[in-house]
């Protein structure tokens, strides 16, 4: 699959999370096999006021080309200026438009989802970012304000007719936000409707459902979430399903590894109080199932120094070897 003119190795996306797919977890990911890792999303507005917070959200590195941006804000020439800046910073290769973010603070100010309900502002946006930058453009957007998925339909088109290269939809409505069931018969139709590429997102738990999304709806790629938080191999795992019809299971030395490497990865980036305040949760994604977890997860809530941190990760390997 191609999205404009960048070939996509792999048929794996990871979701914009935010507070998550931070620049750490992206590069754990990616050595995971994921073939396109996502940013959190952007405001294009805190750009503009030179936040520190959103310089760090946009700090890249080459080992994870090709990175997707994902911006939001509600006006056109804002978010043309933003996505401008980002490719003269050469810091993306891809740039995403959120049209799915459902939180208030969001739809307030007018984007995110709030976009979906006004489809001249949503063509005005796409085609003033179009005209700005070379780059390949994507949007994300979910079903809607209602089940039909008539809103995701109409904003798809607007964004083919103005240039943008691929759709990503999550098929829940503005008001589900994670709750309920995705439908993934909007997927389905939407491949049908458009001549760009279509990526699917939504209820990936498990390899064998992103096998199934693929074959059912005949999705050129998946995009994943949540379920790579307690699991960053799936991206590999998927792949393998694909060609193979079976999977690796990652070892027990794998998954303490990659819980080692987070938190020096974590501690070079943020610094290390902010680090471990953050890593006293993201460490507990990873044992999830594992005997002793509980214990293990309370000794994490206490972490003071990444040295602390490593040596209980090596003393539950041990324990649990």
């Amino acid at each position: 699959m191609k999205i404009k003119n960048i070939q996509i190795h792999g048929k794996t996306f990871l979701a914009p999370l935010a507070g998550i797919t931070n620049l750490p977890f992206r590069l754990l990911v990616k050595e995971c096999g994921c073939a396109v890792v996502s940013s959190e999303m952007v405001s294009a507005k805190g750009f503009f006021y030179n936040s520190e917070k959103t310089m760090r959200l946009i700090s890249s590195k080459e080992e994870e080309q090709p990175l997707s941006i994902q911006i939001f804000g509600a006006d056109p020439e804002l978010m043309a200026d933003f996505a401008r800046a980002i490719q003269e910073m050469k810091a993306a290769h891809i740039i995403d438009i959120n049209f799915g973010c459902s939180v208030k603070k969001v739809v307030k100010q007018g984007a995110g989802v709030a976009l979906m309900k006004q489809p001249e502002l949503a063509g005005a946006l796409l085609s003033s970012i179009r005209k700005a930058i070379d780059l390949p453009l994507t949007i994300k957007i979910r079903s809607g304000w209602d089940a039909s998925g008539q809103d995701a339909f109409r904003i798809a088109q607007i964004a083919q007719d103005a240039g943008v290269d691929a759709v990503i939809l999550h098929p829940r409505t503005a008001g589900q936000g994670f709750k309920g069931k995705a439908d993934w018969n909007l997927i389905t139709e939407m491949k049908q409707r458009l001549s760009i590429p279509v990526i699917g997102n939504g209820d990936i738990t498990c390899v064998e459902d992103a096998h199934k999304m693929l074959s059912v709806t005949g999705c050129d790629a998946v995009m994943v979430g949540r379920a790579a938080l307690s699991n960053p191999f799936i991206f590999s795992q998927i792949d393998a399903f694909l060609e193979t019809g079976s999977y690796p299971v990652p070892s027990r030395r794998q998954i303490f590894g990659a819980m080692a490497q987070l938190t020096r990865s974590y501690i070079d980036f943020f610094g290390e109080e902010p680090a471990c305040r953050m890593l006293r949760g993201r460490l507990s994604w990873f044992v999830k199932g594992i005997p002793g977890c509980s214990s293990f997860r309370k000794r994490l809530s206490a972490i003071e120094s990444g040295d602390h941190a490593l040596s209980l990760i090596r003393e539950f390997e041990t324990l649990t070897g």
